[in-house]
Parts: C-alpha cells; sequence; structure tokens
C-alpha cells in the first residue's frame, strides 16, 4: 500500500527520515510537493495536490520534529 496524498502523518515521517536537516517551517510548497512525489511509497496522482494537502503535510511535518 502507498502514500496517499491524504496521509499527511506518514508523508512528514516519510520527510522527515528523507529531508533530516531541512526545518520544515521554511519549505514552500513547491518544493514539498515535489519531495513528496519523490517518494518511494508515494502512489498517488501527483496532480490532486493542492495548498490545503500540502499546508497538512507541513504542518505534519513541524509537528513531528517538535
Amino acid at each position: 500500500m502507498g502514500l496517499k496524498w491524504t496521509d499527511s502523518l506518514d508523508i512528514a515521517i516519510e520527510l522527515d527520515e528523507t529531508h533530516p536537516d531541512t526545518d520544515p517551517r521554511y519549505v514552500n510548497f513547491v518544493d514539498l510537493r515535489e519531495w513528496v512525489i519523490a517518494l518511494a511509497e508515494f502512489d498517488d496522482d501527483p496532480e490532486h495536490s493542492g495548498e490545503k494537502i500540502l499546508e497538512a503535510i507541513q504542518a505534519a511535518w513541524i509537528e513531528e520534529r517538535e
């Protein structure tokens, strides 16, 4: 089972492991979207992302760091 856009916490965990030296508070949505799509486990339509989804992923990533 791959990651979908709605799996914000799981995506955040994967991003944290993939980009450990990145502060998620300063990642722009263009980069965030590309990084999510590049995850090995990601298995969803790249065109189905939007600002609200990316905000949820970024918020989960920030929370994961704390």
